[in-house]
């Protein structure tokens, strides 16, 4: 490939100052409405329209080919059928054209034949060096430049600070008109299409560097090029900027290949959660989350603290927020001692200073009430945003707004808040032409529609704000030194000895070879004792009667001449090497850890609750490579048993340093283990206060026979 996605090449892109419409017909819808759209924006004298047959498109000039036009042309929007886009291509190139959206459908989408055929059509792309968007795409609108290349009525006129991109183009019309109506102002609106050659995660990096954007909204239902998304987002979470996604296809848990407990666990959409949470993409449900919490995250952009505060002319507000606060984790810090006191000193004395504020009926008559109260809250320590509550005029009528004297006291506290202040309406309305005007003579430059949609956002801006602070510091870790391993399946004493090697704590274990050592072993250890066959070559010990649990030492010779015959005779082609005898444990709480390799991600470390009940209790916190103690530390006190770790009822807690150390050796285990590891998996990892150590271990490599170490039983 000549061509490469680069964030230069897309500045050029999307911001030609020609265009080719290949393809024109007075036929078409589209074609009849991207013509529209860009005669409208000022560009008819340098659209020109390409139709080999027809001589006069949409009352124009045609020309038969796109070298036939004979002047420079930035951009060709190819709207021909699918088998007719190479030829197409080649035309453009030949003409001197750097980028081509393409339309048509008939790729990708289309089954094993149309991937054939993208496949073919990016290969040529790239030979001729032309960046290309698509196929099945719609095409896109640089509000700022003025640019609206996009198959869609009713384009954005008013450049915003939030950049749109979709992967469905009928969803996207939808997307821009709520954008619209929400108030949330829009700088380019991109569908992606098929992302042949442009995918998402190249459109991030470009708008990273974009000054008119301060947040992206994207829709998508599909992660392609996951490394280029991954360094996106992590980009864009450093330059501060947030990624809002809203991420279509939950779907079950789907079980690895391997046999594995972790393998289980791992399901798509558990693996996405968990890259989102690592690289500070913040997740949504809803169009209008994905674009309100868009919009807020652009207007604050990186809190400097949790803490928002609340100021309304109504109690009944300020009692639902408190509600919504409560429901989705949002922090609503009392005031200070000064800030209380400064606006006691304005209000009635009927009042009653809190947060969430309720200024009282007394500023319908004193609107002064407003600004010092939204000044006072937003230069308060403990607050990061203010919500100011109030009605917005949603009818066109012209009338002048009763209430614009309440609106220019906000906006005159906002102007004096240390903290972003945000215009927050009671219920979901539309903010039109009207609303808009209101707004801005009182200088208040964001409004969210609805108590619902506001605190949703700022909740979810908060915790953004506070993971972004974490992915910063644990920017700096180093990535380990992989081991000389050779591929092959383990036995129990060679996966203990790696565990160990890594300074693992491993439950204390004696590798005998005959009856005489096993029964010594049982002795020395003075409690009842689990005896495993050790061998690479059982996978499942249980199932050829290599086990024996609960052993007393009288016992134990006589289990090993057991385990011996049962397994010699039930798997006679593997090799046998003797017994592992290790005591019994009692008490405790048992957890599963374990790294799995995800195709797209790479290797996913598990923390789950419940040792081998995990599935059932399905209590499990996963987070890509590398993880610290400190992120370890934070999956662990994520998980909804997490009082479960601090003792409960008597039983004896964990020490959760300790847990987390070990967790995240495991991990880097897992790492210095290299490409050919599959999984490796410790279930149960007991821990009873400072004491924890591995009851058994899994270890499966890539293209090889899983091979397991240890049985569930052994823990107890």
């Amino acid at each position: 490939m000549r061509t490469t996605v680069t964030p230069q090449r897309l500045r050029e892109f999307f911001q030609p100052r020609s265009f080719a419409l290949v393809g024109a017909s007075d036929k078409s819808t589209f074609s009849a409405l991207l013509h529209r759209n860009l005669v409208a924006a000022g560009h008819e004298s340098v659209t020109y329209l390409v139709n080999r047959r027809a001589e006069r498109v949409h009352g124009r000039r045609a020309h038969p080919s796109c070298r036939a036009i004979g002047r420079p042309v930035d951009l060709a929007f190819v709207m021909v059928p699918a088998a007719a886009v190479g030829d197409a291509l080649r035309d453009a190139a030949a003409a001197g054209v750097r980028g081509v959206l393409v339309l048509s459908s008939g790729f990708a989408e289309a089954g094993e034949e149309g991937r054939r055929r993208q496949e073919e059509l990016v290969d040529l792309a790239a030979e001729l060096d032309l960046l290309l968007l698509g196929p099945n795409v719609l095409g896109f609108t640089n509000v700022a430049a003025g640019v609206p290349a996009m198959v869609l009525a009713d384009q954005p006129q008013v450049p915003g600070n939030v950049a749109l991109i979709s992967q469905s183009g009928a969803s996207c019309g939808a997307m821009k008109d709520f954008a619209a109506l929400a108030g949330v102002g829009l700088s380019h609106v991109i569908t992606v299409g098929n992302e042949a050659m442009v995918t998402v995660g190249h459109l991030i990096d470009y708008l990273v560097d974009d000054e008119q954007t301060r947040a992206i909204a994207v829709f998508m239902e599909g992660i392609r090029q996951p490394e280029v998304f991954a360094a996106a987002t992590r980009r864009a979470a450093e330059a501060g900027k947030a990624v809002v996604v809203l991420k279509a296809g939950r779907s079950e848990l789907a079980a690895r290949a391997a046999a594995s407990h972790t393998g289980a666990l791992v399901g798509d959409d558990r693996v996405i959660d968990a890259v989102f949470a690592r690289h500070g993409v913040i997740r949504v449900d809803t169009i209008e989350s994905m674009l309100v919490t868009a919009g807020v995250a652009a207007h604050t952009g990186p809190l400097v603290r949790p803490g928002v505060g609340v100021v309304s002319i109504s109690g009944g507000a300020c009692d639902i927020l408190a509600d919504l606060a409560q429901d989705t984790g949002t922090a609503l810090p009392e005031l200070s001692a000064a800030t209380a006191e400064h606006i006691r000193a304005v209000m009635p004395s009927y009042g009653h200073v809190q947060n969430p504020l309720d200024i009282t009926g007394a500023a319908i008559l004193d609107p002064s009430l407003w600004e010092e109260a939204v000044a006072a809250v937003g230069q308060d320590p403990g607050i990061g945003a203010v919500l100011a509550v109030n009605s917005l005029p949603w009818r066109e009528d012209g009338a002048p707004f009763y209430g614009q004297k309440y609106v220019d006291a906000i906006g005159a506290g906002a102007a004096r808040s240390a903290a972003p202040v945000i215009y927050l309406t009671q219920v979901t309305q539309p903010i039109g032409a009207r609303a808009r005007d209101v707004l801005d003579r009182g200088g208040l430059t964001h409004v969210v529609p609805g108590l619902q949609l506001g605190i949703d956002a700022l909740a979810r801006v908060a915790r953004w704000s506070g993971d972004r602070q974490r992915l910063a510091e644990e920017g700096g870790a180093g990535r380990v030194r992989p081991r000389d391993v050779d591929p092959v399946p383990l036995s129990e004493a060679d996966a203990r000895a790696l565990l160990e090697d890594a300074r693992i704590p491993v439950v204390p274990a004696r590798h005998v070879r005959s009856a005489e050592e096993a029964e010594r072993a049982a002795r020395e250890f003075g409690v009842p004792v689990a005896m495993k066959i050790v061998s690479a070559d059982i996978a499942h010990k249980s199932d050829v009667g290599g086990v024996r649990l609960g052993v007393d030492a009288r016992a134990a010779a006589e289990a090993y001449a057991q385990i011996v015959e049962a397994c010699g005779a039930n798997a006679a082609d593997a090799r046998l090497d003797g017994v592992l005898v290790s005591p019994m444990r009692a008490h405790g709480l048992e957890l599963l850890v374990g790294v799995t390799r995800d195709p797209d991600w790479g290797l996913m470390l598990a923390v789950g609750l419940g040792g081998v009940l995990v599935e059932v209790l399905d209590d499990v916190a996963l987070t890509p490579l590398p993880v610290s103690p400190e992120r370890a530390r934070s999956m662990l006190e994520g998980l909804r048993g997490a009082a479960l770790l601090r003792g409960v009822r008597g039983r004896p807690g964990a020490d959760v340093a300790a847990l987390a150390e070990v967790v995240a050796a495991v991990g880097r285990l897992a790492e210095e283990l290299g490409p050919h590891l599959e999984s490796l998996e410790i279930n149960p990892l007991r821990a009873a206060g400072s004491c924890v150590e591995a009851l058994d271990v899994l270890v499966t490599w890539r293209d090889s026979t899983p091979h397991t170490s240890g049985e569930e039983a052994t823990g107890c």
